[in-house]
């Protein structure tokens, strides 16, 4: 664990029924003129981008919608909207979605020189300096993104998706209002749930845990493997919802007080070449790799163990806490109908040797990993799941 350590966090979060009526007093606290609404077009044929838009039409401010991003979008795709962005000379930044326009989002906020572009942050992420505040308001309950200093892009020639870390991006304002969940498909809801407990126990088993990070992806961890279940499979289960939401924003300060480890790592080129959804390439992963890690990690299963069961606990030995933890990733990935293997998107057997050459350069997060990971240990954790 590490000796010395910080956390870094937006600097207001509401959260509760009706949430959503804060962005009103955000705007004119801001005194913003005109506001950038970054979303997708799947938000607003959902009717979801609606509720918020209600509150901003009631301040009166000039809006320019951007939404024309497509899921898993790379860092030119995202490059675009930037400098539709700058163009529009918005002075605030409102994010309704997943993690793809969250996260272009938090781009825009840093980006508005013409000095640099996304390109640039690939290889050096601290170039950039906020420059515009941001509301994020998520619409999944998984990706974190809202807490996080982080933005995943694809970058298409290095088959790959990279993560630009640049705690400028960290949002200003956060708003967790179920209603943006509520009618969420199960398998959208299923994948960004496990992404969230997939960033709570790599957190928590990561080479740089402290006691800050171990305080949030203990609590997530928790309210996940209680709550996700229901939250998935019953579309009236607000409370459940409700919780899914705060649990993947703890998820989200664990990951910028600490960092995600092989799991991530090892999940990056499955997008960035098969564009796997990122929460379905986490799932399929998760267990295999902490099955992997689980010589190293057994006390802190264990502490998880003890956390995170209520009611009667059944296993006593350390060795029987872990084995149970591992157990309930895997119960909950088939539970929920998740895909274990990379036969179901078409990925070949033949493709093993370009798997481990590109997870393995996600040095990042695999210098993060508790058990060394060396390239036959990635080729055989590939194997299991082919």
């Amino acid at each position: 664990m590490l000796d010395k350590y910080n956390l870094k966090m937006p600097h207001a979060v509401y959260s509760g029924e009706n949430s959503l009526e804060n962005i009103k007093t955000i705007l004119l606290e801001n005194k913003v003129n005109k506001l950038a609404v970054f979303t997708d077009k799947g938000i607003e044929n959902a009717g979801l981008l609606d509720y918020p838009m209600n509150f901003v039409n009631e301040t009166g401010v000039d809006v320019i919608i951007l939404d024309e991003l497509p899921a898993e979008p790379t860092y030119s795709e995202v490059q675009k909207l930037v400098d539709q962005f700058k163009e529009s000379k918005a002075d605030f930044i409102m994010a309704v979605g997943g993690g793809s326009v969250i996260d272009t989002a938090k781009l825009a906020s840093i980006l508005v020189t013409d000095e640099y572009g996304v390109y640039e942050l690939l290889d050096q992420p601290k170039l950039a300096k906020k420059c515009i505040k941001t509301l994020v308001i998520p619409t999944t309950a998984g990706t974190g993104a809202e807490a996080t200093p982080n933005a995943i892009v694809a970058v298409p020639e290095r088959e790959l998706k990279i993560g630009i870390v640049n705690e400028e991006m960290i949002s200003d304002y956060v708003i967790l209002d179920a209603i943006m969940i509520k009618k969420l498909p199960r398998k959208i809801a299923a994948a960004t749930g496990v992404d969230a407990l997939a960033h709570a126990i790599e957190c928590f088993t990561g080479n740089k845990a402290n006691t800050f990070s171990d305080l949030f992806a203990l609590e997530a961890l928790d309210i996940i493997l209680n709550n996700i279940i229901p939250a998935c499979d019953d579309a009236e289960a607000m409370d459940a919802k409700n919780k899914m939401q705060i649990a993947s924003f703890y998820a989200g300060v664990a990951i910028t007080a600490s960092g995600t480890t092989a799991v991530h790592a090892l999940s990056y080129p499955l997008g960035g070449k098969y564009h796997i959804a990122h929460g379905v390439s986490n799932a399929i992963l998760l267990a295999p790799v902490m099955r992997f890690n689980e010589s190293v990690c057994r006390e802190k299963f264990a502490i998880a163990y003890d956390r995170c069961v209520h009611g009667e606990k059944a296993c006593t030995s350390m060795e029987e806490k872990s084995e149970f933890i591992i157990k309930q990733l895997e119960h909950i990935v088939k539970h929920l109908d998740i895909p274990t293997s990379l036969s179901t998107f078409g990925v070949p057997a033949s493709d093993l040797d370009v798997l481990v050459k590109a997870g393995m350069e996600v040095t990042r997060l695999l210098d993060n990993n508790m058990r060394k990971l060396t390239p036959e240990d990635a080729r055989e954790i590939y194997k299991k799941i082919l």
